[in-house]
């Protein structure tokens, strides 16, 4: 059921637009993901997500799996029926929580053993596992368990850790039941290119229907994260997509399109809502800041949101000052709308053979303040 087509090419980059067909509609590409880490995108309705034009959101299985657990979702029509999202889902298989999990989790080459955050209970999560809960809450596109090394981690110990991703990557292919969603193998490697090599040519002998650039957005420089990205994408197959994961400010993106990737999610426009951070057409706006006391005007004269459309920054910032729970979710919709006109940006420019040009323009916009 899951297909990959290339659309448009850039002659002058990598970037590509693309469509992928899944069980539950096609999402155009590139895109981005809102996640919904526990089966709901903080500050936004499943129909908000739909006005604003989303077509694909990723889900976290180690949260589900924990609370409310995979029977019960389940039995509520798997991930669509549960989260009333109808379209495409998308799930990580929980290696990358895992890793926030140091003092409270042993992996051996079986799999991963862990003790809830929750509670303290013990739990195991295997390749074969995680395979099968992804494929019990119904996912259009599943990952395969990795391992999620810290930053930094040293050479000798990143090595150890391919090894163990790609073994983990044969034993999740060999799991997968045919008639379920796709599966992606996760390329680890850490900053060091000769690794992400290895590890993406192990991967691409198993034939995934996808292929997802992990461990990166954890804490290396910007320059590392490049170079590491770029070491990988060129060995991915071009009729596959690709996905780099939890990487997500404008610039990011934009770069990382140029070089082929198709796929994107990253908390950054729910999270920076709720701390009073906006994205704009002019740089980032802080809310809170005295200076909008008054101001009527509203976030972005350029967007076509509801906050936009409705409320002034002097409101807004009454809101967030004062602790109003609305406050999150109008700046929240205001940040995901950006987000989706910022991917609508990049397949347009992609089309028009102009991806340099909207690049020249986000990069000089870091550090901006509206």
């Amino acid at each position: 059921m899951f297909k990959f087509e290339i659309l448009k090419e850039d002659a002058a980059t990598g970037a590509r637009t693309g469509r992928m067909h899944t069980a539950h509609g096609t999402v155009l590409t590139p895109c981005f993901m809102p996640v919904a880490t526990q089966a709901a995108v903080k500050g936004a309705t499943p129909r908000e997500l739909e006005e604003i034009g989303y077509e694909l959101l990723i889900v976290n299985s180690y949260h589900v799996y924990l609370r409310p657990g995979v029977d019960t979702v389940k039995g509520l029509g798997g991930l669509h029926g549960f989260m009333a999202w109808p379209h495409p889902v998308v799930t990580d298989s929980g290696g990358f929580q895992v890793l926030s999990l140091a003092g409270a989790r042993k992996i051996t080459p079986e799999g991963i053993t862990f003790r809830s955050h929750l509670d303290g209970s013990a739990h195991s999560l295997t390749p074969e596992k995680a395979v099968g809960i992804q494929e019990a809450l119904g996912s259009d596109i599943s990952m395969c368990l990795d391992e999620c090394p810290p930053f930094p981690s040293t050479y000798e110990y990143m090595e150890g850790s391919v090894a163990l991703t790609s073994e983990w990557a044969r034993r999740c292919r060999e799991t997968k039941r045919p008639d379920a969603g796709a599966l992606f193998g996760i390329v680890q490697g850490g900053i060091y290119p000769d690794l992400r090599e290895r590890s993406a040519r192990e991967l691409v002998d198993l034939d995934f229907e996808g292929y997802s650039i992990g461990g990166l957005g954890i804490g290396e420089s910007a320059e590392a994260r490049v170079a590491a990205s770029a070491a990988v994408v060129g060995l991915l197959p071009r009729d596959k997509p690709r996905y780099l994961m939890g990487v997500g400010t404008p610039p990011d993106i934009v770069e990382a399109v140029a070089l082929g990737v198709d796929m994107f999610d990253c908390v950054l426009p729910t999270r920076n809502a709720r701390n009073g951070t906006l994205f704009t057409n002019h740089g980032k706006m802080v809310i809170k800041n005295a200076r909008y006391a008054n101001d009527s005007r509203p976030i972005d004269e350029g967007c076509n949101c509801y906050t936009c459309g409705a409320f002034s920054r002097a409101y807004l910032r009454h809101l967030y000052v004062a602790g109003e729970i609305l406050a999150s979710t109008l700046l929240t919709l205001h940040n995901l709308t950006f987000y989706a006109g910022l991917m609508e940006r990049i397949r347009a420019a992609i089309t028009r053979g102009e991806l340099e040009v909207l690049k020249s323009i986000l990069t000089s916009h870091i550090g901006d303040s509206a």
